[in-house]
């Protein structure tokens, strides 16, 4: 499809991120400091190219509308701010030597962690109308608009995954059965010793990225198949990322690392996959039978 205009407050959004990640990978090498167990610019750099990837990847979908109105404009600014905000409180605490989220030690560290708190719920509620204003544009391509709204749908459900973070069983922490800042995966830092929250949160935010992608390779390289059995692999996609979003978080919350998955859990993702590559299988097949059908 052809991409009409960028929305230039989204784009700026991107090249600060990119500017950022530069100089936060600078950071990770030349500053030895070490804040919950990591190097003290990693956080910030893992948050610099998540900003960049998500901003990119909305500027491009509102590319996609064919009439973009002023809600949209506007409802991306404050997306815009939103992240702007958290990402200048993220940068400043480092600066400060300091940990940004769930920070309460002090009058400031509490009043900038409720600050970036009411910015993640403003991030959140501005995806969401983004997501209904997308689904309700009338993308002429049906593949296309499969995906976008696959993407916006599950990304959305990644969102809400970061819920449990501040509430529940794990207030204040993303860390499930253990204190934060122990033992983690290489660059991404999820633990390996208890559940970790931030994974189903990645995950289901990416979707952003990952089913639109899919819905491109599936457009440009599966061009003998019908669009309806495009759309149904692209269904069948985002129930499963959908699904594995959900696994990944109850995974968490049950204190559960990932790299040490019990029986439940394997089951669970077993069950899963068996679903996901039985219906893409049917749903090939079928398009395939339905080939023949029209040769015949």
């Amino acid at each position: 499809m052809e991409i009409k205009t960028w929305h230039r407050p989204l784009m700026l959004l991107v090249a600060a991120m990119a500017i950022l990640t530069v100089g936060t990978a600078v950071g990770v090498f030349t500053d030895d400091r070490v804040l919950t167990g990591a190097p003290i610019w990693l956080k910030p750099f893992k948050f610099s190219v998540s900003v960049l990837l998500y901003a990119f990847t909305l500027a491009w979908l509102l590319s996609l509308l064919p009439v973009r109105r002023r809600v949209a404009e506007w409802t991306a600014v404050a997306i815009v701010l939103a992240l702007f905000v958290e990402m200048a409180i993220i940068i400043g605490q480092v600066i400060r030597g300091t940990t940004s989220h769930y920070n309460m030690s002090t009058p400031l560290n509490a009043a900038l962690w409720n600050m970036m708190s009411v910015a993640i719920m403003v991030l959140f509620m501005a995806h969401i109308l983004i997501s209904v204003l997308v689904l309700r544009a009338r993308i002429p391509d049906r593949v296309a608009r499969t995906g976008v709204g696959l993407g916006l749908g599950v990304s959305a459900l990644g969102l809400m995954a970061a819920f449990p973070m501040v509430g529940g069983r794990a207030v204040m922490s993303h860390t499930v059965g253990a204190p934060d800042g122990g033992p983690g995966l290489p660059v991404v830092g999820w633990s390996t010793v208890a559940g970790d929250l931030r994974i189903g949160h990645f995950v289901g935010l990416h979707a952003l990225q990952a089913l639109p992608l899919l819905a491109w390779a599936l457009a440009r390289f599966a061009g003998r198949m019908s669009e309806r059995t495009k759309v149904r692999l692209l269904l069948m996609a985002g129930a499963g990322y959908a699904a594995l979003t959900v696994l990944l978080t109850w995974q968490a919350l049950r204190g559960q690392p990932l790299i040490r998955p019990d029986a439940l859990t394997l089951t669970a993702f077993g069950i899963l996959a068996g679903l996901v590559l039985g219906g893409i299988t049917l749903i090939v097949r079928t398009d395939r039978q339905e080939d023949l059908e029209l040769a015949a």
